[in-house]
């Protein structure tokens, strides 16, 4: 699977993209943004708050307790703001 970082989160994780194999037992959001905060201090940093996480599967939006089966690319972007 594809994950995708944008904006701070890119900055404070170091790395614009990467492909991995998730393991067994990750099925929501939730659980892929619990799961990325345990591997490593940059990733700690970039979701210590998962909640103003904002994320997209395959280009489309969704909540957190979204079912990652299936996805082949998932974004994670910072809160938007206007201007």
């Amino acid at each position: 699977m594809r994950l995708i970082y944008f904006a701070w989160v890119r900055e404070r994780i170091g790395k614009p993209q990467e492909d991995l194999d998730l393991p067994a037992g990750i099925e929501t959001v939730n659980d892929l943004l619990a799961w990325l905060r345990s591997r490593g201090e940059e990733y700690e940093q970039a979701l210590k708050h998962p909640d103003v996480i904002r994320v997209a599967i395959d280009q489309e939006h969704v909540d957190h307790d979204e079912k990652i089966a299936g996805a082949h690319e998932i974004a994670l972007f910072p809160p938007m703001t206007g201007g």
